[in-house]
């Protein structure tokens, strides 16, 4: 679970986006507010400086799913700088207010080209991604519904990174985490009222996850 934050460097990404005004600082957007759709043309990044974001995708059939929550210090709509990509495949949308800042596509591929820290930052969020979605599908392949629960809990609250943990702020649904874990509502409630039980987590004016519930991922 456990990995480097790409904060922990001495580079500054907020603050160099401010010095060379790359984009527009949108604040605040509000609690599920769309920031892209699915389907719309992919011109540009978003770096997501305070709140949370949910990526999400509707298939043919109609059918949606959740993806990842992302929050502050990653990016959305990083596809737009690859040219095959010239559309949203993902929707966007705020879970909480939010403050993120736009990053034309233009813009974005001349700093991967000409500034060596941004584009060293980026790409470290991009393989530490890209880790996270494999860790996701052998999670879905392997586990089962309460250990991929648990995993996705620990994620959320951020427990395992070099940073403090947090309360969940905003709630995160329960069908929501049902969509993420790939079962039904039923079985997360069933899960989240074991884990309180057992005192993995609190409900202390929102969700407090336990470095504790590290044991449900860990037990084989």
């Amino acid at each position: 679970m456990k990995r480097r934050s790409r904060k922990s460097s001495n580079f500054d990404s907020e603050a160099f986006l401010r010095q060379i005004d790359a984009g527009k600082i949108l604040t605040p957007l509000r609690k599920k507010q769309v920031i892209f759709s699915q389907g719309d043309p992919a011109d540009s990044v978003y770096y997501i400086k305070k709140g949370k974001v949910r990526l999400s995708i509707v298939s043919k059939s109609g059918k949606e799913a959740t993806l990842a929550l992302m929050g502050a210090g990653d990016f959305v709509g990083e596809e737009c700088v690859a040219a095959s990509h010239p559309y949203r495949f993902t929707t966007a949308t705020t879970i909480s207010e939010a403050v993120v800042i736009r990053i034309k596509k233009r813009t974005m591929i001349a700093l991967l080209k000409n500034e060596h820290s941004w584009s060293e930052m980026f790409v470290s969020f991009l393989l530490a991604r890209n880790a996270r979605f494999q860790e996701d599908l052998t999670d879905q392949l392997f586990n089962s519904s309460e250990k991929r629960l648990a995993r996705a809990l620990l994620q959320l609250s951020q427990v395992g990174k070099e940073t403090e943990p947090e309360t969940l702020v905003p709630k995160v649904t329960q069908e929501m985490l049902a969509e993420m874990v790939g079962t039904t509502r039923a079985r997360v409630s069933f899960f989240m009222n074991r884990f309180r039980k057992m005192g993995f987590i609190d409900y202390n004016g929102g969700l407090q996850v336990h470095s504790s519930l590290m044991n449900v991922v860990l037990h084989d």
